[in-house]
């Protein structure tokens, strides 16, 4: 009996792998044969359907009033209402718990305590953020993170650049064990560190560790042999990330519930319909919808009749979803977004199609036989790409700061720099020529806080001496309100920023993944 189940799920492997090499089928353009040696062995794969990647649910695009619809108390005006639109994505449902991170830092232990220790250290939740000087929270600064009794309140203490990691690492997890799961390689839990699974390692041909089979190569010239799984077979998934500030608000106002036959009928304010904070379902008559602090001073009402019931954070599962099946995208802690920020959140000319300012266009590193450079930690090693002078795309890798006063958005819009040329081709638009490029290359050997931006953020008056302000290159966009903040805050509309590198006890994160192909599901 024993035999009979292991030759069944031999078999049941066997079936699943060949499911995965693809329907026979014809080209439309040659008439030739897909899927078939004879015939070349162009390799389709019939996986156009992506499903949801472990902890992620489909957030349906579409256009909407990203901004402040309602009077701005504050008067920031950072966040002015204009129609973007949003390409359907796939989102957490709830923010990056306790335990999930968790999870992380005991990998990481595990895998590089020994000989890279800097790396645990580096992704480590500063719990330290929790005290206050007038206040006493040592409890939380002992136990919050590390006590199963807060095992599924949001991690905080973490900064934009450890969620970064923990996104990474995320997705590494997930392929691998996809690759498991399906017989490909083998789960080698004495193979970690250097040795690990990295999905761009894998993707690069680089991966060292134990492959039990792989795909039939298709290819004639293979001659039968198997191969690894490629992007081209559609079975890997894209990497984890954080959300957009878009993408984030978007979210957040679940408009799938308020629309009827292309019309808006409610743009909300909070992620719940109506202006209120309180459910007026009958059921729920009366309970607030969010964990916030009401005035100052009370965090939580008074005893034995206790508004939203919490002090500080709450269970990332708590309260109602929106519509789009998301918990707490309004207070309980505030959230991290992948932009840059800065106080106009749509300058003229910006994309009004998948809106993003921090795009540093990377590539991988190459030794000098033409490989992927791989590190002695075992990472592949990226940098950023090199001026192609035949694009018009784009003519630098670091664009955080076009159409904000840079020199290189200075050419093309306003040809007012001494060193810009002043000629145009035949649609009107400026040329780039060399004295240009070589501008530009001068501005890219400044450090970010040198660079010449709109001096509502930086001021060069002097070249020797900057004037730098808070908000520079390094500071990304925090949306939500948390456990400690007023109902403003809890508005989707509402922008804040915080340093990168830095962690507070009020910030957590969720994260996000791109929706490949259909924008519907």
């Amino acid at each position: 009996m024993k035999i009979f189940r292991i030759s069944s799920l031999m078999l049941a492997t066997v079936l699943f792998l060949a499911s995965c090499g693809n329907k026979a089928g014809k080209s439309e353009a040659t008439g030739w044969n897909y899927n078939d040696p004879k015939w070349g062995g162009y390799d389709v794969s019939d996986r156009t359907n992506m499903t949801p990647a472990p902890g992620l649910v489909f957030i349906e695009g579409g256009s909407f009033v990203m901004g402040h619809v309602t009077e701005d108390t504050r008067y920031a005006w950072d966040n002015v209402a204009h129609t973007v639109t949003v390409s359907s994505f796939y989102m957490d449902e709830t923010e990056v718990s306790n335990k999930m991170y968790g999870e992380f830092v005991y990998w990481m232990r595990r895998a590089y305590g020994e000989e890279y220790p800097e790396k645990v250290a580096f992704i480590m939740p500063d719990t330290a953020a929790w005290r206050d000087k007038l206040a006493w929270r040592e409890s939380f600064v002992d136990y919050y993170f590390q006590s199963p009794s807060y095992h599924d309140y949001p991690v905080v203490g973490v900064s934009w650049e450890q969620a970064q990691a923990y996104c990474v690492w995320r997705t590494d997890r997930v392929n691998e064990k996809l690759l498991v799961d399906m017989g490909i390689i083998e789960l080698d839990q004495e193979n970690l560190g250097t040795g690990a699974f990295q999905t761009d390692v894998y993707l690069a041909g680089k991966y060292e560790g134990e492959v039990r089979h792989g795909l039939t190569d298709l290819d004639p010239a293979a001659g039968g042999e198997e191969r690894q799984v490629r992007k081209a077979d559609g079975i890997l998934y894209p990497y984890y990330r954080l959300p957009t500030e878009a993408e984030w608000e978007f979210a957040a106002l679940g408009m799938i519930g308020s629309t009827y036959d292309e019309r808006v009928t409610e743009h909300k304010t909070y992620p719940w319909a109506g202006q209120s904070l309180r459910s007026a379902n009958k059921k729920y008559y009366g309970q607030f919808l969010a964990n916030f602090k009401r005035t100052r001073g009370d965090a939580m009402g008074v005893a034995g009749n206790l508004n939203d019931g919490w002090d500080y954070t709450c269970p990332v599962k708590w309260y109602f979803p929106n519509d789009y099946g998301l918990y707490n995208m309004a207070g309980n802690v505030s959230e991290w977004c992948l932009d840059v920020y800065r106080k106009t959140v749509a300058p003229v000319g910006s994309d009004d199609l998948d809106p993003y300012r921090g795009n540093v266009y990377m590539t991988p590193e190459l030794d000098e036989d033409g490989e992927v450079f791989i590190g002695d930690d075992g990472l592949m090693k990226y940098k950023q790409v090199e001026y192609e002078g035949n694009r018009r795309n784009y003519r630098q890798a670091d664009n955080i700061n076009y159409l904000d006063g840079d020199r290189a958005s200075g050419i093309s819009r306003w040809r007012d720099d001494e060193n810009a040329s002043n000629d145009e081709d035949e649609e009107g638009e400026a040329t780039f020529s060399e004295d240009d490029e070589e501008s530009v290359e001068e501005d890219n050997n400044l450090s970010p806080d040198e660079m010449w931006t709109n001096e509502m953020y930086r001021r060069k008056a002097d070249k020797d001496k900057p004037t730098v302000s808070m908000v520079n290159n390094k500071v990304r966009v925090v949306k939500g309100g948390s456990w400690k903040d007023r109902a403003y805050y809890l508005q989707a509309a509402t922008r804040r920023y915080y340093d990168q590198d830095k962690s507070t006890s009020w910030i957590g994160f969720r994260c996000a993944m791109d929706r490949l192909g259909s924008r519907v599901q």
